[in-house]
């Protein structure tokens, strides 16, 4: 029987099943998270890595990122601190080429607060002022 992919997960790249790209790109979530944790820079607010997405040729590295912060003054600081963030990445990662970071604002969480606000809307207005009870039945209706 040969070594596939393990069950539930696709195959990628590599005979392994788990190319090495991925490896790279959590190495990387890593060593920025760590390295966020140390900068005092009250332009980034609560900074969350989403993701880090590499190329495979190691041409750029995608930052996804979120935050509390305006966007603009987001992405202004971590440009700023991007020489920082690319020589932690030396350093740590131990990398014979570190890929040139592209950050990214992430916006997949607001998109998900938005449905939610939406959804929590059309709950309110289904409930309506009818006299509906708890369980969504009317008081008019027969038994």
């Amino acid at each position: 029987m040969g070594r596939g992919a393990p069950h539930g997960r696709r195959p990628s790249g590599s005979a392994r099943g788990y190319d090495r790209a991925d490896k790279l790109n959590e190495l990387l979530v890593r060593i920025l998270a760590g390295e966020f944790e140390r900068i005092d820079d009250d332009r980034l607010g609560f900074l969350t890595i989403s993701a880090v997405e590499t190329d495979r040729d190691l041409s750029m590295a995608r930052v996804y990122v979120t935050s509390d912060a305006e966007d603009e003054e987001l992405l202004e600081a971590l440009g700023e601190l991007r020489p920082r963030l690319h020589r932690a990445i030396g350093d740590q990662g131990r990398l014979r080429r570190v890929p040139p970071l592209v950050f990214v604002v992430d916006e997949t969480a607001r998109s998900a607060d938005r449905i939610e606000e939406i959804l929590r809307g059309l709950d309110s207005s289904d409930e309506g002022p009818a006299g509906s009870g708890e369980d969504g039945t009317s008081s008019d209706e027969e038994e």
